[in-house]
């Protein structure tokens, strides 16, 4: 069944601007925000707290309106090695092109891009080309000299010294970046160094949704976030300082606890506050948990989160691209919980779609493939593959039809569009695989709407399906992939391919 909102998003915003304005009064008007997490889409956290806004970190942006500006960090070697971003499926420096264009939109200011660990790489330098022949300020910092032991040598001109000094002018300095490993702890402490050695008094801040540290370490928003960082190892802890320091229990996470008492000593030499910071904790002021309403919804939210990761780590095992461990620590999450992944409610009638495919001998080239979807008001729907169409077309277009109430034996796509687009891959374009696939039946609906009332309904009922939760007893196809993304829905699959075809043209 659909999932109650659990989020007071409003709430949440008034809390967290609060919390901010506090800590850039603190520092004497000029605060660096190391933002973890996306900056802009934010569906993790709005999966698993239902209620919360995918762009709420936007919107809180603009509540500082005019005070606050953004610094981007990328890896060289991100960009160097096409890393993807999984949710839009793009790779990280074209994640910051569309990021840039979301702050434009948004009307939030973009002060610069940091290329990190830069050493010359080809595709760095591309890059950085790119952008400045479109006006955008680029900068380019080296590794660190001295990191992480030598603090005398990474606080100095050698060392964060010796990076070129970003000017900004707001007092709220927002510094962010796609995946780990960016580089924004360094920009933001290199920034630092050379804003006191002008004689400001500027601080660093991190802002990160998750592990929410008012939450028990075992809460499953809080085990969701382990389960999403899997292939990272992430481990969330007890956060010791701050027991030590205030006898309060809190949650953070192990890279955090572990690089603080460097962190510390870095600060500490920059800042010359020794009292600055007792904690990971400290350093952050996440209002998050606050705004939770409904901690059942909550709950279950976030289960069928780990849920989902499940599946995703077990399919990209199967493509290569991540390791056993991942899928074995959400494995044991799983366990903590005590579900299963026949808990995600769309799965076994997607295995049961793809078994009466077999029965009814309907597969093609040994492929049997089924769907399932959960409709807003909790209806399940299914889809079979065929000679015509891929699992996860039959199940867009049987949900769209029964979200518009058209009858079965009502055809939305005429015949002869059909053999024409056959014909078309066939001996047109030399394809194996005639039968199409979801984008090829979003387009051949949306003509179609044209001159069929019915198809133009089955259309417009598309956007309700936004946000529905989708299982395929196989891995989609590109075009299937892109499709189900396009329509905003939540998908998994079994980890399995729909052919034994090693390249899929």
């Amino acid at each position: 069944m659909p999932l109650s909102k659990g989020f007071d998003n409003d709430f949440y915003l008034k809390k967290q601007k609060e919390a901010i304005s506090e800590r850039v009064r603190r520092f004497e008007n000029k605060l660096y925000i190391e933002f973890g997490g996306k900056l802009v889409y934010d569906y993790h956290a709005a999966r698993v707290l239902p209620g919360y806004d995918p762009n709420a970190k936007m919107r809180l942006l603009k509540e500082f309106d005019d005070q606050a500006e953004v610094i981007i960090c990328i890896f060289a070697d991100d960009i160097e090695k096409r890393k993807i971003r999984a949710d839009f499926g793009i790779t990280y420096d074209e994640n910051v092109l569309k990021l840039i264009d979301d702050l434009n939109d948004w009307g939030i200011s973009i002060c610069a891009v940091v290329i990190t660990r830069f050493n010359g790489q080809h595709g760095a330098v591309y890059f950085k080309n790119r952008l400045e022949r479109q006006g955008i300020r680029v900068y380019t910092h080296g590794a660190t000299r001295g990191y992480p032991t030598d603090v005398e040598t990474i606080v100095s001109d050698e060392g964060y010294g010796s990076n070129a000094f970003i000017e900004t002018t707001k007092p709220i300095v927002v510094v962010t970046g796609p995946g780990p490993g960016s580089g924004k702890l360094a920009t933001c402490l290199s920034q630092i160094y050379h804003e006191h050695r002008r004689g400001i008094h500027a601080g660093y801040s991190k802002f990160e949704t998750f592990p929410v540290w008012n939450l028990p370490l075992k809460h499953p928003v809080n085990m969701a976030y382990e389960a999403a960082t899997a292939d990272l190892g992430d481990v969330n802890l007890i956060d010791h300082f701050h027991l030590e320091a205030y006898n309060l229990k809190t949650v953070n996470y192990n890279r955090d606890l572990d690089a603080f008492p460097l962190l510390k000593r870095i600060l500490d030499k920059i800042t010359h506050t020794p009292d600055l910071y007792s904690s990971p904790t400290d350093m952050g002021f996440n209002m998050v948990g606050f705004g939770i309403t409904d901690d059942e919804a909550v709950r279950e939210a976030s289960i069928q989160e780990v849920l989902r990761r499940y599946f995703r780590y077990s399919c990209e095992y199967m493509l290569g691209t991540t390791e056993k461990e991942a899928v074995h620590r959400v494995e044991l999450i799983m366990d903590d919980l005590g579900v299963k992944p026949e808990d995600r409610g769309v799965v076994l009638p997607a295995r049961e779609a793809a078994k009466e495919a077999r029965e009814n001998g309907k597969g093609f080239e040994g492929a049997y493939c089924g769907a399932a979807i959960e409709l807003p008001g909790g209806e399940i729907v299914t889809g079979k593959n065929s000679p015509l169409f891929h699992s996860s077309s039959s199940l867009i277009l049987n949900a769209a039809k029964k979200l518009a109430e058209i009858p079965d034996r009502i055809h939305l796509l005429p015949q002869n569009i059909i053999k024409s687009l056959n014909h078309f891959k066939k001996h047109v374009l030399h394809g194996n695989k005639l039968s199409l696939d979801l984008e090829e039946t979003l387009i051949t609906l949306c003509i179609s709407a044209t001159t069929n009332p019915a198809a133009a309904e089955a259309v417009e009922r598309l956007k309700e399906l936004k946000g529905c939760e989708v299982h395929l007893s196989h891995m989609p196809t590109p075009g299937d992939e892109a499709g189900l993304r396009k329509l905003g829905l939540n998908v998994t699959s079994e980890p399995a391919f729909s052919s034994k075809c090693l390249f899929d043209d």
